[in-house]
């Protein structure tokens, strides 16, 4: 059984770097994650949402509710689709998305957003915007600079097979502070509209 101490030891204050998207809405906490990947991890995110993975899986080893068949911590930190379905973005080819990142806690690294197939756990196409160094430097929020917290990024073509149907793909902010060696990722669910069903641009809240 997951002991409670070493919850509390994991969780213990430390100097991390925290982050997730806010624009659009991102994927969150439900009742799915629960039976998915256990209580640790449920009370982890749901205390800490900027949570990072490598903490994530030192409680996955130590809880023996965690399913790592249904629970995958290196995509969108084991965050189930189903607590999210009503979140789902409909964006069509060539749409200019604005992206809004909360960096809480910055620690100097890489970065990058791109499609990634759920079903796979692998990229689809080319990134969408990559730093490959001096991502989120600084001490504090307003130390990062403006351009790496809120930006735009073009939906690629060649995703109406791909991720035409909700669930199938998400988009994904991925930053590894490199010297704190933390992990952090944020997933927005979205799906590509037919011509004849699109209507531009949405934001579901």
């Amino acid at each position: 059984m997951f002991s409670a101490i070493a919850t509390g030891l994991l969780l213990a204050p430390v100097v991390l770097s925290h982050g997730i998207i806010t624009t659009p809405p991102s994927r969150a906490i439900g009742p799915a994650i629960s039976t998915a990947c256990g209580q640790a991890i449920t009370s982890a995110i749901k205390s800490d949402n900027t949570s990072y993975v490598e903490q994530l899986t030192k409680l996955a080893s130590a809880d023996s509710k965690f399913n790592p068949a249904a629970c995958d911590l290196y995509l969108c930190k084991g965050l189930q689709f189903s607590d999210n379905s009503a979140n789902v973005q409909t964006w069509k080819a060539g749409d200019v998305v604005p992206i809004k990142i909360w960096l809480r806690i910055p620690h100097e690294g890489i970065a990058n957003v791109s499609i990634v197939s759920t079903k796979q756990n692998k990229k689809v196409g080319d990134f969408l915007k990559l730093w490959t160094a001096g991502y989120a430097p600084g001490k504090s929020t307003n130390d990062v600079p403006l351009s790496q917290r809120e930006f735009s990024v073009t939906v690629p073509s060649g995703l109406e097979t791909t991720c035409a149907n909700a669930g199938d793909c998400v988009l994904q902010w991925w930053w590894l502070g490199t010297a704190a060696k933390q992990t952090y990722e944020s997933c927005v669910d979205f799906k590509i509209a037919g011509s004849a069903a699109y209507q531009g641009v949405e934001f579901t809240a």
